[in-house]
């Protein structure tokens, strides 16, 4: 059982290296959905948004490593 756990953690680990940008990323996804959904924005600018949040949250990511080392 542990030699599975350990494979999940590997696995996991594959894709969520920086836990802050995964769910920085995530939430900005939602926040789009939320805007599509809700408020019927253009499908142009809420991919617009997306971008530059995605965009965003990567530098944001960037600086808080590049401060941390």
């Amino acid at each position: 059982m542990k030699f599975l756990r350990t494979i999940g953690k590997e696995i996991l680990g594959l894709f969520v290296d920086d836990e802050f940008l995964a769910l920085a990323v995530l939430i900005t996804v939602c926040c789009v959905a939320v805007l599509l959904k809700a408020f019927s924005v253009v499908p142009l600018a809420a991919g617009g948004v997306l971008l530059g949040g995605c965009v965003g949250v990567l530098l944001i990511s960037i600086w808080r490593t590049a401060h941390a080392r």
